[in-house]
């Protein structure tokens, strides 16, 4: 099936959306309105100076260094700003990955508990990767058994797995996005298709319950019986 093609984003909602990740980043960030403020002095200072010099032509090209400038302490405060601000929230982990260009599949919390203690699976170029989040004595259960029941069905594919959290030995959330980039690309786009429509159909597989069968869903009395003497 094609994919929908992405809706277009016009130049008032563009601005708007500026403005929203810019008004975040300056409450989460003691730094960036300072930041933004020296980088917007620099462009505009040489602008001046270059335009008293040979003349006001450049002007233009200034003023884009200077809105060019500010782009980039923007787009690298406001990552700074996102990745503290999702750091020991539940999910946050799965949301990043999904904001993630490239092609990422992502099913939060393929499994959870009541604490709040969850695994993410994730299907890529790299394989398949598992994201742990929550307190590692719980999590650590959850995670095996995904592991298990994961790597009876991805064939060759590479299997990663990762606690994500502040702690010893776990991946810090601001690292998550560049660890996972750095993974090699083993698998074709053919490759994650296909893996992708396997495991799906795993976890779409009804289980039997457990515990004794109920009464009503008994079959009757001398029905085995009556299949073998067929």
């Amino acid at each position: 099936m094609a994919a929908n093609p992405q809706e277009k984003v016009s130049f008032g909602q563009r601005l708007k959306q500026i403005g929203m990740v810019f008004s975040f980043t300056a409450k989460q960030d003691r730094w960036f309105v300072p930041l933004v403020v020296v980088a917007a002095l620099i462009p505009l200072a040489l602008t001046v100076v270059i335009g008293l010099v040979w003349g006001w032509i450049w002007a233009p090209v200034g003023v884009l260094l200077t809105l060019l400038a500010v782009l980039i302490v923007l787009n690298l405060r406001s990552n700074k700003a996102m990745m503290n601000a999702a750091e020991g929230q539940p999910g946050a982990a799965a949301q990043i990955i999904e904001s993630m260009r490239g092609d990422w599949r992502v099913t939060p919390a393929i499994s959870a508990t009541t604490q709040m203690d969850m695994v993410h699976l994730v299907i890529g170029k790299p394989g398949v990767i598992l994201l742990a989040e929550g307190s590692p004595q719980r999590v650590r259960g959850l995670l095996g058994q995904e592991k298990r029941r994961l790597s009876k069905v991805i064939g060759t594919a590479p299997l990663y797995d990762y606690f994500v959290g502040s702690g010893e030995d776990q991946l810090p959330i601001r690292k998550l996005r560049t660890t996972l980039m750095r993974l090699p690309g083993t698998l074709s786009g053919k490759d994650v298709n296909a893996l992708d429509r396997r495991l799906k159909a795993l976890s779409a597989r009804p289980q039997m319950p457990k515990g004794a069968i109920p009464k009503n869903m008994r079959p009757p009395r001398g029905a085995f019986r009556q299949m073998r003497g067929r």
